[in-house]
């Protein structure tokens, strides 16, 4: 039998230039006197002047304060623990920025006696925010399809109101869930270069088509906005926050019954333009917390971060009135 390499000793050099190409920081926590001992890198990781004499106390301050109880507890477990930890936690730099840290090290070093523990620091910031955005992606995606179930429910139930045989329901079922997928496609970002803005009114003629009624009821939405172009961007984004009302609309608004009215208008106020959302005829008003789900969240981080605006609702008899103001300038991008 061939006998195994031997490891090879890695110098003091080597093991430096490894530890810097990682991005590793280096610690020791006396825990006696409750000083804290680290390398130059992990000054920097912290946002910590080098000539302070630290100690843990002086690093738990620098911790988010959702984190702060939680790291402590975690340390302080540590002392009569031998053996290794990890734990991941927010810190707040001096330009109050947020950086994810992950510590990681061996409690008492394998000896109760020695009351010391060391370990290392790594910034794990990136990886923290991808995870974070893949959470808010599969919730937004489960938000989506929880609307187009209920999307299909409700332009069943509209469809059932102006057919009189089943052979008439289904080819007008059948229209509008083809219109709402054409108008679904508008709330998908295009990759660059495919595709061209829309107008302003014809975006909202094209998401809104699929929720009209037909025959005796038609004519139950109205849209008088003013005549202007929007940029890729601000018509995915617009169109994401038509399509929320939307649902909300034929969910528990004006859309859910047979006598509901939308009116759609629009003004260009200063530099703002201003739509004005008007559901009349419809079920009784629900109070603001009814108002505080995902899809309203979703709706004001739209609103607020990408269309520089802002969404008020005003709850009436029969209705809501809801008022999007939006800068002029996030439009045209």
């Amino acid at each position: 039998m061939s006998q195994a390499k031997s490891q090879p000793e890695w110098s003091a050099d080597e093991l430096r230039r490894a530890i810097k190409s990682a991005g590793v920081a280096l610690w020791t926590w006396i825990v006696d006197d409750d000083t804290f001992v680290m390398d130059a890198k992990a000054y920097e990781l912290w946002d910590i002047s080098h000539e302070m004499d630290l100690t843990f106390e002086h690093l738990s301050a620098k911790v988010h304060p959702a984190d702060r109880d939680r790291v402590r507890a975690a340390f302080v477990a540590t002392r009569a623990i031998d053996g290794p930890f990890e734990i991941d936690f927010r810190i707040l730099t001096n330009a109050a920025d947020v950086r994810w840290i992950s510590a990681r090290g061996e409690g008492n070093e394998g000896d109760a006696t020695t009351q010391k523990m060391t370990g290392i620091f790594l910034d794990v910031t990136g990886r923290k925010q991808a995870e974070e955005g893949h959470e808010l992606l599969a919730g937004e995606m489960s938000h989506r399809v929880k609307n187009l179930l209920a999307l299909a429910a409700g332009l069943t139930n509209i469809t059932s109101r102006s057919t009189d045989t089943k052979e008439e329901m289904a080819k007008q079922l059948t229209q509008r869930l083809t219109a709402l997928g054409r108008a679904h496609e508008l709330v998908r970002p295009l990759p660059d270069g495919q595709g061209e803005a829309a107008l302003l009114g014809d975006l909202f003629t094209v998401l809104l088509a699929p929720y009209d009624d037909v025959g005796a009821f038609a004519g139950r939405i109205r849209v008088a906005v003013p005549r202007m172009g929007l940029g890729e961007k601000s018509a995915t984004s617009l169109a994401l926050v038509i399509h929320e009302l939307a649902t909300n609309s034929l969910k528990y608004g004006a859309l859910s019954n047979d006598k509901g009215l939308l009116d759609i208008s629009g003004a260009l106020v200063e530099d703002d333009i201003e739509i004005v959302w008007s559901e009349h005829g419809g079920a009784d008003a629900r109070s603001p917390q009814s108002m505080e789900g995902y899809g309203s969240k979703l709706l004001q981080r739209t609103i607020s971060g990408q269309l520089g605006g802002s969404i008020n609702y005003n709850w009436v008899d029969g209705g809501v009135v809801v008022t999007l103001r939006m800068k002029e300038s996030h439009l045209s991008t």
